[in-house]
């Protein structure tokens, strides 16, 4: 793979190796993207005490993520598309996820299926569902997820409408890619993501194919798609998923101390405090920065997982400093799928780990569950990231 000392290595090399229309997905985020600025930003301005005279010759990374066991407390968050930016790209990464020992979770707007992912794996993996109008749909998925062995369910909460992503909207994105003559040009310009999508099991919404008779016509499947999003959506709709799955229930998008209780209420077994990944409400507040009230209200009755911007080692150890158990990645393993497949994936999971077990080293931590409780510090206002004091704006803000 050549000398890759970082997360920020693989967004590189994913960047070249993608057109825009697939990277921009993956490495872009809704409106103007100041949430997604916001979680970066806010995470960098987090400091870390250190601690210099403590013996840290034996670290504990090892944790359990709604009872399972994880290597590192991180497990690989759902993304859609991911299939799009490597053939078989979910497959691929679940087998990563599986080789290294971290939870693998699958998207509903996955490309492979949930069966395609069960046939590949012999580990337990979730299944995060986004809720459809149609009732029939959503319980064939919960089945079919359970049928494969799926030990948990993410149950996705912020979707009453999709956010607006510019960037999405100029390039035409659909799937597959919608032909343009600008997308073309771009596609043609490479060749080796272009050769390599031909080896590609599945092209379009792998989850979806038999659940709906649209899904054999791409346009109009993406058109069912987005009607299917459902402003109804409340608390009584998380009681019938609660009912109707009998596994470990997760949900996603909390970011509201009210809504963390009525979680603990609804029968959940963990939340996960993400705003999407800045991709919905454009505006909203950082995960990291509502993430501190959130687990000192319920994180004695709950796991709280964190998602938002994780892209070294270091950024896990902060999550858990403000009070997560355990911390989901998306664009991270995304940017190592999308360089080079699987191995992308590991190389993104062994640079995550190498770095955690250093930021554990000169923090004087030996085991994550004996946090000092002032380990995390905010850092002075005037210290700004290298690329604001460079005068940079954040590579591919909405064009």
């Amino acid at each position: 793979m050549g000398p890759i000392t970082s997360v920020f290595d693989l967004e590189t090399m994913a960047r070249k190796r993608l057109p825009a229309v697939i990277f921009d997905y993956v490495h872009g985020g809704a409106g103007m993207e100041l949430t997604l600025q916001r979680n970066e930003d806010d995470l960098c301005a987090l400091a870390l005490r250190q601690h210099d005279m403590r013996d840290v010759s034996h670290r504990t990374m090892a944790v359990k993520m709604v009872g399972e066991p994880a290597e590192i407390p991180l497990a690989i968050g759902p993304t859609g598309l991911a299939g799009l930016t490597w053939a078989n790209g979910e497959v691929e990464a679940a087998r990563a996820a599986e080789q290294f020992g971290v939870p693998f979770c699958l998207s509903t707007m996955s490309i492979c299926s949930i069966e395609d992912v069960a046939e590949a794996t012999s580990r337990p993996f979730w299944f995060q569902l986004y809720l459809m109008k149609d009732r029939k749909v959503n319980e064939n998925l919960i089945h079919r997820a359970h049928a494969a062995g799926c030990s948990a369910l993410i149950l996705t909460l912020d979707l009453h409408v999709q956010g607006k992503r510019w960037a999405d909207a100029k390039n035409g994105l659909s799937v597959p890619p919608r032909l343009t003559l600008h997308n073309t040009m771009d596609i043609l310009s490479h060749p080796r993501w272009l050769v390599g999508m031909a080896r590609s099991r599945r092209r379009t919404f792998g989850n979806l194919q038999g659940e709906v008779q649209q899904a054999k016509h791409l346009s109009a499947l993406t058109q069912w798609i987005e009607s299917q999003f459902d402003p109804s959506f409340d608390l009584e709709t998380v009681k019938w998923v609660r009912k109707t799955w009998d596994r470990k229930l997760i949900l996603k998008g909390i970011m509201h101390v009210d809504d963390a209780r009525l979680a603990v209420d609804a029968g959940a077994d963990a939340i996960i405090v993400s705003n999407h990944g800045g991709r919905q409400l454009d505006g909203a507040p950082s995960s990291i920065s509502v993430l501190p009230e959130i687990a000192d209200v319920v994180r004695d009755r709950i796991e709280v997982f964190f998602d938002g911007g994780i892209r070294t080692g270091g950024d896990i150890v902060k999550a858990l400093g403000c009070g997560a158990h355990a911390c989901l990645s998306g664009r991270a393993w995304l940017y190592g799928l999308a360089a080079h497949g699987r191995e992308g994936v590991l190389c993104a999971l062994r640079l995550l780990r190498e770095e955690l077990s250093d930021t554990m080293a000169l923090t004087g931590l030996s085991n994550l569950q004996d946090m000092d409780p002032d380990l995390v510090a905010m850092r002075p206002e005037h210290i700004r990231p290298v690329w604001q004091r460079n005068g940079n704006k954040r590579p591919n803000m909405a064009h």
